[in-house]
């Protein structure tokens, strides 16, 4: 019986058609983390539309909107926040274009003044709401304003909380860079989101 014997040019063809294939499988491969949330965030956009609908049903439906005896909303404090909560978009959009130049550093300076932006939001929102003269149960325009405002202030935290957790994570290093930066984009996203949201409740609850 003859042993049988291995051709070294076949194992290495072998070998290239199975890296070749490793390569093709790794090509093939998505990432879908972005489709998902903006998944999340449409299915978190159809909440808030519930809520606007809901908010011009009762204005449609009130013979006097607000109902008589509700103070009106001042337009300053208001006003100042909703230039900041644009503004801090193109802020956070300018971290965005620096994490994919490498420039870490950029990244956290404008996450940083984007952070401060938000909070200075939430404090003007905390202090309207200290100062307001009418409560959550005064009458129907006070408790859908409440809802509407309280439930958006709720979406600002997480997205403040979002962007200190790629502050945090921006300290690793080579954690993000111009070709790994998925939590910056996810974070620009998400606060892209929040003050479209803002816009239109601006609109509703202060101009119209």
């Amino acid at each position: 019986m003859q042993g049988s014997t291995i051709d070294p040019s076949k194992t290495v063809v072998n070998y290239h058609h199975a890296a070749a294939a490793t390569d093709s499988h790794h090509e093939e491969h998505h990432d879908f983390r972005i489709l998902g949330l903006i998944v999340f965030l449409i299915a978190e956009g159809m909440i808030f539309m519930g809520l606007f609908i809901a908010y011009l049903t009762f204005r449609a439906v009130t013979p006097n909107w607000p109902p008589e005896g509700t103070p009106r909303l001042e337009l300053l404090l208001p006003g100042i926040n909703t230039t900041i909560l644009i503004a801090s978009s193109f802020v956070i959009h300018k971290a965005d274009a620096a994490v994919k130049q490498n420039n870490i550093s950029g990244l956290r300076t404008w996450f940083i003044a984007t952070a401060l932006m938000g909070a200075v939001f939430l404090g003007g929102q905390l202090y309207e709401y200290w100062h307001l003269e009418f409560g959550l149960k005064t009458n129907i325009f006070a408790s859908t304003f409440y809802v509407l405002t309280g439930f958006h202030g709720l979406h600002v935290t997480f997205g403040l909380l979002l962007i200190l957790a790629v502050l945090w994570r921006s300290l690793k290093p080579n954690h993000y860079n111009s070709e790994k930066h998925f939590g910056v984009e996810a974070a620009e996203i998400y606060w892209h989101f929040v003050d479209v949201v803002w816009i239109i409740l601006f609109f509703l609850l202060y101009i119209l």
